[in-house]
């Protein structure tokens, strides 16, 4: 930048030639040179004004647009970040032939804490202790002040759980979502249905896994991302399955009994529309199974399935019918029924030592169930023809049914089949199996020897 000089020589002497005084030329020099210092500083300062203003209108312009973009999306918690693979959590529906819903999904939450981002973990610990009694407040708080930096409070709760959990207000505890399985008609085909629990699971996810009855038999069809949106459809009906468990529990109650089972089926194509063991359970509430003792002593037992005994007198129609079907008597043929029957060392009487002899047609020995009859007419079949016959109705092999259970229930039978298990088994003693066997088996009878699987 060029000074001028306040006094100029040649103005100076310019104006000493004409009279005039040098000092005026030197005080209008002055005033020029501060008017042009002034209008720089004055540049200066509003370049410097209008810089600021810019980056204020960008900062709030910036922070109008988030408070924008918050007040247009719905409120969530602060999640945990989310590591290694996907959880699936999704599971398929599962209904009744006539499309009633048996099993779906509920939206809830889970509880978790970070005690290391709490505010007041004493007060948090006692406020959790009040909405959830089975939690210990002191408890609580010891395991919030130990220096743990993750611990899980609750797998699921209700919606007013939630809000309760909500109004404690301690950014130290977090909600997971997760989906749940929920079991409409509580304890109705409970046995069938078996339940469901958390398999893999993470704070943002977790998986619904199966753990007993259709529901482990069936869990990856149910679990097939390809195949969540179509329902399971069972064979089952649920009129047909609540009017059993309502006849069954009448009639268990009114014989004090110990345990009761039924199974209906449609002997034309095996499909069984009723499937029931009392005592039963809440599938929402599944309980855990016996540490001790027999497990057919706890409510999850399926007596229809794992439940294999000697089905006594149930097996006379078997020895009839195969009879029958071999051209060796008719519903009028007479056969031996005098009482007791000795066979080697063996016994053989009726029930209450009755004696329906010395002889009865083939339509009698059904109608007094006579274990006599039924012997002799074992002893014409023979020990090979009995077996083939027996196990082609499925009474040597786990059923074929669509529980997890099922497989582990096989029959128990003798590894050699003697003369007197020939007897025996005519009229139910000496072969085990499960109901759903006998209703099978019954099944191929009532269908006119067509047995269907």
């Amino acid at each position: 930048m060029i000074r001028i000089p306040l006094r100029p020589l040649a103005r100076i002497l310019s104006a000493r030639a004409a009279g005039d005084n040098p000092d005026r030329i030197e005080h209008e020099n002055r005033v020029l040179r501060n008017d042009a210092l002034r209008d720089r500083a004055r540049a200066r300062a509003e370049g410097r004004l209008l810089m600021l203003g810019l980056a204020f209108v960008l900062a709030f312009g910036a922070i109008g647009v988030r408070m924008a973009v918050l007040a247009g999306t719905d409120p969530v918690e602060p999640q945990a970040a989310a590591s290694g693979a996907a959880i699936l959590a999704q599971r398929a529906d599962i209904t009744d032939r006539n499309g009633r819903l048996m099993a779906t999904n509920l939206l809830t939450n889970a509880l978790y804490a970070q005690p290391k981002d709490m505010v007041d973990p004493a007060r948090a610990a006692a406020a959790l202790a009040t909405i959830f009694p089975d939690l210990d407040a002191s408890d609580l708080e010891r395991r919030f002040t130990d220096g743990r930096s993750f611990l899980w409070l609750r797998r699921v709760m209700s919606p007013e759980q939630v809000q309760a959990v909500h109004d404690i207000g301690d950014p130290g505890l977090l909600f997971g979502p997760r989906e749940m399985r929920l079991y409409p008609n509580g304890h109705l085909a409970a046995h069938v249905l078996g339940g469901a629990s958390f398999g893999a699971e993470g704070v943002h996810s977790a998986e619904v896994i199966g753990t007993a009855g259709v529901e482990k038999a069936l869990d990856a069809r149910l679990r097939d991302p390809g195949q969540v949106g179509t329902p399971l459809a069972l064979s089952l009906d649920l009129t047909v399955q609540a009017a059993t468990e309502e006849v069954l529990a009448a009639g268990m109650k009114m014989m004090n009994a110990k345990a009761a089972t039924a199974v209906l089926m449609d002997v034309h194509n095996g499909e069984v529309l009723a499937l029931v063991s009392l005592p039963d359970f809440d599938p929402n509430d599944r309980p855990l199974p016996l540490a001790s003792g027999d497990a057919a002593d706890s409510p999850l037992f399926n007596r229809a399935v794992q439940g294999v005994y000697e089905l006594g007198s149930t097996f006379k129609i078997f020895a009839v019918s195969q009879a029958m079907e071999l051209g060796l008597v008719t519903p009028e043929s007479m056969v031996d029924a005098k009482a007791p029957m000795y066979w080697g060392k063996f016994k053989i009487s009726e029930f209450e030592n009755h004696n329906y002899g010395p002889l009865l047609s083939v339509t009698d020995v059904i109608v007094k169930s006579s274990n006599i009859g039924a012997a002799h007419i074992a002893m014409m079949i023979g020990g090979l023809r009995q077996q083939a016959f027996l196990k082609a109705l499925g009474l040597f092999d786990a059923t074929p049914v669509e529980l997890i259970e099922a497989p582990g229930a096989r029959p128990i039978v003798p590894a050699n089949w003697s003369e007197i298990v020939t007897i025996t088994a005519a009229y139910g003693h000496g072969v085990a199996a499960s109901p759903l066997h006998l209703a099978a088996a019954y099944a191929a009878i009532a269908n006119g020897g067509l047995a269907v699987p």
